[in-house]
This record gives C-alpha cells, sequence and structure tokens, in this order.
C-alpha cells in the first residue's frame, strides 16, 4: 500500500501543470505588478520548506533579476513589533496553510511598510492571502503526508513563473512551462542504491551552490522529518570552513549540482571528498571518484537545479519506510504549524 507521501510526489507534475493552468491570470497580474513597480529589491516570508522555497526564489531572483533578496524573521512582527521600512521593495510570503500567525503579521507589516506583497499559499482564502497585494493559489490539491513535497514544488514553480513574467525572461519562461514533462522524467528516477550506501551512517551532509544549496536544506529537513536522520546542509564551499573536519567513511556527503555555472564546483568537491575515503555521490555525468545519481536536465540553469529535489523526494520515502517509519506522520510533527 502506497503511502500518502508516495502519492503526492506521483502527483507533482500534473500539480505543476495545474499551477500554471489555474493561476495564469494571477500569475501575469503579479508580474505585471512587479513591472511596474521594478522593486529595488525583495524580501521573503516563510518558514520551514516553504523557507527552502524562498531561499530557491532568492537565487533566481538575485540571479535572473538583479536585484538582493533578504529573508525577514516573522518575529520582527509577531514577537517585537517592529516597523520596517519597505517602500520601493516587494514581498514574498509563503505559506502551505496560509494561517499561521506570525507569518501573517510579517507579510501585513511588509504590506503596510510600503511593499507590493504576493503571497504563496495552497489555501484560498486565507489570512495570508488577505495581508498581500496578490495572491497565488497553489493548486498542489489536498496535501496528506505532514511533509511536504508537491507544495514545496509547487511554490517554486509559481514563483518562478512571476519572475519570469516580471522580468520578460522568454529563456525561463518556456523552461517553466516545460517543468511538467521533466517532473515526470524525474518522478521515474531511482536513488535506491542510496538506502545500502547510508545504512550504517548516523549523520550526513547534503551539499549544493545557488539554487541548489536550496534544494540540499530541503533534503536535509527531510531526512530528519521523516526518518529521523541528522542531516545538515551546506554550500559546497562554505563546508570547508569547519563542517569538513566531521566527514569521513561513517559521515556521507550527498552533492546536488545542477547543470549551472556552479557544477563543476560542487563536482570537484565531493570528487575530493571521495578521494579522501569518504563516502560521496553526486548528480553530475562528470564526477570521477563521487558516486553518480541520476538526474534530469531541464535545458535551463535554474529549473535544472528544482528538478533534482524529485528523485530525493522518492528516495527518502522509501528509506523511511525501509528503516520502518512512517514518512506520513513524522515523530512530534503536525501538518499545520502555527508559530507566534
Amino acid at each position: 500500500m502506497q503511502t500518502n507521501m508516495r502519492r503526492e510526489i506521483n502527483e507533482i507534475p500534473e500539480a505543476a501543470a495545474r499551477v500554471l493552468a489555474n493561476s495564469a491570470t494571477s500569475i501575469a497580474a503579479a508580474g505585471k505588478a512587479l513591472r511596474e513597480r521594478d522593486p529595488q529589491f525583495f524580501v521573503t516570508v516563510a518558514r520551514g520548506s516553504s523557507d527552502h522555497a524562498a531561499l530557491f526564489l532568492k537565487y533566481a531572483i538575485e540571479l535572473t533579476a538583479g536585484r538582493p533578496v533578504a529573508s525577514l524573521g516573522p518575529s520582527l512582527a509577531s514577537i517585537y513589533g517592529a516597523r520596517l521600512k519597505l517602500g520601493g521593495g516587494a514581498a514574498i510570503a509563503i505559506s502551505q496553510s496560509g494561517k499561521s500567525p506570525d507569518i501573517v503579521a510579517m507579510a501585513e507589516g511588509a504590506t503596510k511598510g510600503g511593499a507590493i506583497s504576493i503571497a504563496l499559499t495552497n489555501t484560498l482564502p486565507s489570512p495570508l492571502a488577505d495581508a498581500c497585494s496578490h495572491s497565488l493559489d497553489l493548486s498542489a490539491g489536498p496535501e496528506l503526508s505532514v511533509a511536504a513535497t508537491k507544495s514545496y514544488v509547487n511554490s517554486i514553480v509559481a514563483g518562478l513563473a512571476v519572475l519570469a513574467e516580471c522580468t520578460g525572461d522568454a529563456d525561463l519562461d518556456r523552461a517553466v512551462k516545460g517543468l511538467p514533462e521533466q517532473f515526470a522524467k524525474a518522478v521515474a528516477l531511482d536513488w535506491s542504491d542510496l538506502a545500502d550506501d547510508l545504512k550504517d551512517a548516523q549523520s550526513l551532509y547534503v551539499l549544493g551552490r545557488g539554487p541548489g544549496l536550496a534544494i540540499a536544506s530541503e533534503a536535509a529537513l527531510k531526512f530528519k522529518e521523516t526518518s529521523g536522520m541528522h542531516a545538515e546542509a551546506y554550500s559546497s564551499a562554505e563546508v570547508l570552513h569547519g563542517p569538513v573536519a566531521l566527514v569521513g567513511p561513517s559521515f556521507p556527503v550527498i552533492a546536488l549540482a545542477a547543470r549551472d555555472a556552479a557544477e563543476a564546483s560542487v563536482t570537484g568537491m565531493a570528487d575530493s571528498l571521495a578521494d579522501r575515503g569518504a563516502y560521496a555521490c553526486v548528480t553530475a555525468a562528470g564526477g570521477k571518484s563521487a558516486r553518480k545519481l541520476p538526474f534530469v536536465a531541464t535545458g535551463h540553469p535554474i529549473t535544472d537545479a528544482l528538478a533534482l529535489i524529485v528523485p530525493f523526494y522518492g528516495f527518502v520515502e522509501a528509506w523511511s519506510r525501509g528503516k520502518g517509519l512512517d514518512p506520513d506522520k513524522p515523530v512530534n510533527l503536525k501538518k499545520v504549524t502555527e508559530t507566534r
């Protein structure tokens, strides 16, 4: 019997197609509003998997639109009552439920502070949507597993679609519209050999750079959520500044390389660690010493990174079941977390 998480992973291609179709009008409106405002900076508001989606969009915006992006701590509004001056900027708030009080408070504060604000949520109507200038329905459909999968992916798909509309980037727009087909290929990839390779590990690192670092952050969280596995995400450059001291045969590394300007750097780090005797694997054909993991090349450096999360989700769901756990019901977690 399939878990809810497995079913929801399988639905990612369909869910991505749905958000692009159902929210086309909202995407166009938000993109037009951003284009007309021409914000000099962006801020993001999110927690958990949604914050990893925000990190992905940070890199995408900086690489594509050339505007700096900062993450706002929701407690600035909910706990500290800070009033930020965000005139001339834009805010992106992401929440699957659309009702976590601190996310809503910070989004409302960003709007009142002068930012053009966009809510990405799987729940409309919702308090978050009401707090923002524009709202997009993620159209992921019901997500019953506590561990977010298709809602995480759709948050990024929707954000990228708005970015392409805002910037007029035809290549990005084409790549985003092709994602449902690419995700269908990615769902079929098999990373099951990792299960044997990681069976004795108690901790591991997931590495990436740029948008790939956001995917690494999400992967590390899913190891913790679904399997109780201690995992941390690092930039493949930052890991050299201390954390690499822990890496060895029983402390593996999964390197998530996309087909972008950082591919050689991430792959080189994985090979270097493998040469030192550590277990390391990498999503790149050019790896020499590190074990190679299969991947889908989407033809665009930004969407290429996003496609990496899909086969990982499939692996970690099976990994959790293989450990006798229920990935649908992680210990100490619930689907909707309302923080203040």
